[in-house]
């Protein structure tokens, strides 16, 4: 009997995380169908991935975007249904025809999804760590009282998942005999370069990451760290991790994406190319693994691995980070909504490489926190939070 396809949600799937989930679908069409694809605004590139893999609907969230779609769709006679608007990213990411949803959309904008993905008891490919970090304890506590699987996306939690026991399924550390998690990171595009000269790095400089292809703000975060300070929040969620049981280490290479360090010694880690297909194969396919057009890891070229320690004086952020941790509640969804915004900022020239971790500061030690433990609260210091880094902007 032929095995049953699964119906895919694919949530940001012009991005590079959506991109390359389509690559790893079109080599096994035998095994998934397209339900729907969603966009913000780049509807140009969503014209040519319906024309290819024909889903039964689509989201733009941008009006503009999605006249010009409906438009251009109507000349092309595509056949598919067009959604406008956020909410509508909640509805394809919860319809009782949907198996699967890849959750790829950029920051905090991929939350609500998510979480509605999350509370229809899906399969969701967590590819968005904004969702965890902005309410890891009430993501969690959907998923376990819905039933739905949360698979990591992340090419460090992906290698971490496939570094514990088979039967994770939540327990703590201490009960699977981990003494701890090794979170690696590449120290991105400034590992090198003296702190006095990041001052005037340009966003050009920021975006050029020398091992991963990504998006322009994950790249920026990549650079200042926020991106590590983030997965290590993330981590905490998704393995039950106390934090002082994640340790952070520069591999420069990019080549061992993470490792898990057990009681007796032993070391696991999770080797291979730097290729975001391999994770995303990975928890398509569990749990048998699928070919995904990732070349092997050539160990004689290879030559050598490098490890450093991550100087936490170089990244502010980081330090940021770990104080948000501390001081609990909502800060953590403040952190994130600071820098989205100082990111956007820095992007579009209006400040400085190292006024990011300025404007986060200043937002993280104004901005009221709430208990986390309900949405409501969770999207108030959200708003409130980048109507500080607005307002600090303008100050500058």
């Amino acid at each position: 009997m032929a095995e049953k396809k699964q119906f895919v949600t694919i949530l940001g799937s012009t991005g590079s995380i959506g991109k390359s989930t389509l690559d790893v679908i079109n080599d096994h069409q035998d095994k998934f169908v397209l339900y729907a694809l969603t966009a913000n605004k780049n509807y140009k590139l969503l014209l040519q991935q319906v024309q290819q893999f024909h889903p039964r609907h689509v989201v733009i969230v941008d009006e503009q975007a999605a006249a010009s779609f409906q438009h251009e769709a109507a000349q092309l006679q595509l056949n598919c249904i067009v959604h406008i608007g956020a909410k509508a990213l909640e509805m394809v990411a919860s319809e009782s025809d949907v198996d699967v949803v890849m959750a790829a959309i950029v920051g905090a904008a991929g939350l609500l999804p998510t979480l509605a993905a999350a509370k229809s008891g899906k399969r969701i490919l967590l590819a968005n760590k904004e969702a965890l970090v902005m309410s890891g304890e009430l993501l969690m506590k959907t998923v376990q009282a819905s039933g739905a699987s949360l698979l990591p996306v992340d090419s460090e939690h992906n290698a971490i998942y496939q570094c514990l026991p088979n039967n994770f399924n939540g327990q703590s550390l201490a009960e699977l005999g981990i003494r701890k998690i090794i979170l690696t990171a590449s120290g991105g595009p400034f590992l090198k370069t003296p702190f006095s000269e990041l001052k005037t790095v340009t966003p050009e400089q920021a975006c050029n990451h020398p091992n991963w292809s990504m998006g322009r703000k994950i790249s920026v975060d990549s650079a200042t760290m926020m991106n590590k300070g983030l997965e290590l929040i993330e981590a905490h969620w998704l393995f039950s991790a106390p934090i002082e049981k994640i340790e952070l280490l520069v591999q420069p290479q990019s080549v061992i994406h993470s490792m898990v360090e057990y009681i007796d010694g032993s070391v696991l880690a999770e080797l291979g190319v730097p290729d975001m297909r391999t994770p995303i194969a990975h928890v398509l396919g569990l749990p048998a693994r699928l070919e995904n057009g990732v070349k092997s890891l050539d160990f004689v070229t290879l030559k050598q691995l490098d490890f450093l320690p991550l100087e936490l004086d170089r990244y502010p952020l980081l330090k940021l980070v770990y104080k948000s941790l501390t001081m609990g509640k909502t800060a953590a969804t403040c952190l994130n909504a600071a820098n989205e915004v100082a990111v956007a900022a820095f992007l579009d020239n209006q400040i400085g490489f190292l006024q990011i971790a300025d404007i986060v500061e200043q937002t993280l030690s104004t901005c009221e926190l709430l208990p986390a433990d309900n949405i409501e609260n969770i999207l108030a210091v959200d708003a409130r939070a980048r109507e500080i880094s607005h307002a600090a902007l303008e100050a500058m």
